[in-house]
């Protein structure tokens, strides 16, 4: 399995390293391997600038972009990886390996979005619906929608990215999706607006998107894991006062820099929204997000037991956040 994981991300890497023109980045004893989920988007513009952040502060870094959450929580399983991006509490309840979440990158603010066939979540019992990732955010919110309303959805395929769903509700090959806030807001003021409903959902302050590793290696870079949260939090903090922050502070050389034109345009209405909309939490999530993490994942039926007897140490280390909050 391990070699397997290995061929995988070589061939994710090598895709999209060719697809971008980068040259691939020498491995050296001291990089921090970070595994993304996905490829880079305007909605992780704030942790490339929180990287280059980091950089300047002395931390070597490489990132693969798999096609997948679960690859990447598989890559930093096996050791192949030392950071990853997602929300991994099955794998961390199954797994031997220490796994810890250090960082809440963004919460659960995801709409259900459907065209006009239908007009509430219960109509939407033993229909087919795209989502982000098996395992990932959106799954879970289908499985609570299922739990709480008592509906059973059909078919679920899974398109990585909230913009790459919305294009195949566009495109006519899907009715029914779940999507991110930013997202939301650029197609229902858009002129494709009248074709679609956005359905109400309950509120969710669950993380969506977080960074996690293996607690012994946290521990064993303690320094480079410090330096890392310090940029992520000073990023989070500034962008709470001035959403523009992540366009400004944007690399034009970049991965973020080298998005169409049209995304990079709309980073400050993105962020603004954002920001606005309280997907962010500006002290990293900590207890609080991890408390909230518990109790939507058990309900999503991603971790076994009741969250009350649950011990958030189990899942998340905290030393990083609480050094950068000092």
């Amino acid at each position: 399995m391990k070699t397997l994981l290995k061929s995988v991300a070589a061939l994710a890497a090598a895709s999209f390293i060719a697809g971008a023109g980068l040259a691939p980045a020498t491995a050296q004893a001291e990089t921090i391997k970070i595994a993304l989920a996905e490829t880079p988007s305007d909605e992780m513009a704030a942790f490339f600038v929180a990287l280059d952040r980091a950089k300047a502060n002395g931390l070597d870094y490489e990132w693969t972009a798999f096609s997948d959450e679960e690859l990447a929580i598989q890559a930093v399983l096996s050791g192949q990886m030392d950071i990853g991006f997602g929300t991994p509490y099955s794998a961390m309840q199954r797994s031997r390996a220490p796994i810890r979440i250090i960082f809440q990158l963004s919460k659960l603010k995801f709409f259900p979005v459907t065209t006009k066939t239908y007009d509430k979540l219960e109509d939407l019992d033993g229909e087919p619906i795209l989502l982000h990732s098996r395992g990932g955010g959106t799954d879970a919110i289908a499985n609570v929608i299922e739990e709480r309303l008592g509906i059973k959805f059909g078919k679920r395929s899974y398109v990585p990215g909230s913009s790459n769903r919305v294009a195949a509700l566009l495109g006519g090959q899907a009715d029914a999706t779940i999507i991110d806030l930013s997202n939301t807001n650029k197609l229902m003021r858009g002129p494709a607006a009248d074709r679609f409903n956005v359905l109400d959902l309950f509120d969710v302050d669950a993380s969506d998107e977080a960074l996690f590793a293996n607690l012994d290696w946290i521990q064993n870079n303690a320094e480079d894991v410090q330096t890392f949260v310090d940029a992520l939090v000073s990023v989070y903090r500034d962008m709470a006062e001035d959403p523009t922050v992540i366009r400004r502070e944007t690399d034009p050389d970049g991965p973020i820099g080298r998005l169409p034109p049209e995304l990079i345009g709309n980073l400050d209405g993105y962020y603004a929204d954002a920001v606005k909309g309280g997907l962010y939490s500006m002290d990293g999530g900590g207890r609080r997000a991890a408390k909230a993490d518990l109790e939507w994942y058990s309900a999503a039926g991603q971790l076994d037991g009741d969250p009350a007897s649950l011990n958030i140490d189990d899942f998340w280390y905290f030393a990083p956040l609480d050094a950068a909050a000092e």
